[in-house]
């Protein structure tokens, strides 16, 4: 690890609504932010707040495969395959990352984990079931706020590989 690897993560670990919405304004999607009173922490919280399908909320999971974390964008209303997640990254077996791990992993706190403004070096599979539908809703970098978007703009936008990673 290199001497400017904490401070890169330092800077992520500050303002994450802020840091959302910078990134999202650079790719002209900040007018989709939603923020709320009440948590949007779970995907059943999410979809009551924004009033849409389960489904459509996009849950960012990070899990471990051999000791390096990886993020799992998974429909709300499916969970994730760990054995498909540890195959698709060459490993036996994924775990679910803890707090202090997904913080480091990608500067979000857990229930508010943004598939926006991630490392460069962090792995990111994306749930072939969202193909399902054309508007989704992921995490906007805080535990009560989403933001709206078609998914192909976050295809686009947030990378990875899309595949099958739920049960």
């Amino acid at each position: 690890m290199t001497e400017a690897t904490p401070s890169i993560r330092v800077a992520r670990k500050q303002g994450s609504a802020e840091r959302v919405r910078a990134y999202l304004e650079s790719h002209g999607l900040a007018e989709g932010i939603f923020t709320f009173e009440q948590s949007t922490k779970t995907a059943q919280m999410a979809a009551d707040a924004m009033g849409c399908e389960l489904g459509q909320i996009v849950k960012s999971l990070v899990f471990v495969v051999d000791g390096r974390a990886v993020l799992a964008l998974v429909a709300g209303d499916k969970r994730g395959d760990t054995a498909a997640i540890a195959a698709l990254q060459g490993g036996k077996k994924a775990s679910f990352a803890d707090a202090d791990l997904v913080r480091e992993a990608t500067g979000y706190a857990i229930g508010g984990v943004s598939p926006f403004d991630l490392p460069d070096d962090l792995a990111v599979l994306i749930d072939e079931s969202l193909s399902r539908y054309e508007t989704v809703y992921p995490a906007a970098g805080t535990p009560s706020s989403m933001v709206r978007m078609t998914l192909e703009q976050l295809l686009g936008i947030a990378g990875g590989r899309v595949a099958a990673i739920t049960q």
